[in-house]
């Protein structure tokens, strides 16, 4: 499947995933919802694991295996989730006290930073009609803003704005790293995923260590469906997003931005799920959002 169509399926589920994770968190500790959302994914992958390594006849074609690893290897992938879980406490903390329409904006926005970087570090050369799609993308995240004032949000004041940022950059850091791993040191994507998913579990124990000590009394958590669904709904986003980053000629600073108009799915869940306010303005920016992800995508073809 072309690299292109893998991006915007990847997208779609990622915004599912938005949703979900918007939900969960709604009034509960953010600790125990990363961290139940992160065993989910563990006790998907951790039999994929031990029958690639017990009994690989079992599995359906080599799609699914995951590779043996050298100490340096499980250290490389121990990085990726000790980067991507960083971007995720900032992003949920970020997401429970921000209106989902302005939060899940802020965080699309990693694909500037991510082109950014790869044209500095990886030397990729974006078309000037790909340049014309970041500056449309940029000045619909400017009217963001303007609309995040007229709900008192002053985003260069916000704390949630501000880990919403740093969750941003880190989760930009971590696309990059994901290029490097894929297209430059030759692990497969079943490989990446399965131990990402285990790594991401002690990641997240020391945060929910701190909250069943100290954080309990003042902040609550109720079990709710949706917690595991974060995960499996992330899997298969990402598993998409894993492969089209594999293909040959796969640029991701075009992936990135791609998989981002997730935006409009969790714009829309969070006017008719939670009311939220300014939905006019917000739609013009959603709008302007998408259509330079559209010069992005086309010029990418």
């Amino acid at each position: 499947m072309n690299w292109i169509v893998l991006s915007l399926l990847s997208a779609v589920f990622l915004g599912l995933y938005e949703i979900a994770k918007k939900e969960s968190l709604r009034g509960n500790a953010v600790p125990p919802v990363l961290l139940f959302n992160v065993l989910t994914s563990a006790a998907v992958y951790l039999p994929v694991i031990l029958v690639s390594r017990f009994t690989p006849w079992l599995l359906p074609g080599d799609l699914l295996r995951v590779d043996a690893l050298s100490w340096a290897e499980h250290l490389m992938l121990a990085g990726k989730s000790l980067l991507a879980g960083s971007s995720w406490i900032f992003a949920s903390f970020a997401l429970k006290h921000l209106p989902v329409s302005i939060a899940v904006p802020i965080r699309a926005s990693s694909p500037l930073v991510t082109i950014v970087a790869a044209v500095l570090l990886l030397g990729e050369r974006p078309s000037l009609i790909q340049w014309l799609g970041v500056l449309v993308v940029l000045i619909s995240f400017y009217a963001f803003s303007l609309a995040g004032r007229r709900e008192g949000i002053v985003f260069h004041r916000d704390r949630w704005v501000f880990c919403m940022v740093l969750a941003t950059v880190l989760g930009a850091c971590s696309s990059l790293y994901d290029k490097f791993l894929l297209a430059d040191s030759g692990f497969r994507t079943a490989t990446v995923q399965a131990w990402f998913s285990v790594y991401l579990v002690p990641v997240m124990l020391p945060l929910a260590a701190w909250w069943y000590r100290r954080g309990r009394a003042d902040s609550g958590f109720e079990w709710r469906w949706s917690i595991p669904m974060i995960a499996l709904l992330l899997l298969v986003s990402d598993f998409q997003y894993f492969h089209a980053i594999e293909q040959p000629g796969a640029l991701i600073s075009v992936i990135s931005p791609l998989r981002r108009t997730s935006v409009v799915i969790a714009f829309v869940a969070g006017i008719r799920m939670y009311g939220e306010q300014n939905w006019r303005m917000k739609a013009v920016c959603t709008a302007g959002l998408m259509c330079g992800v559209f010069i992005i995508s086309i010029a990418g073809k």
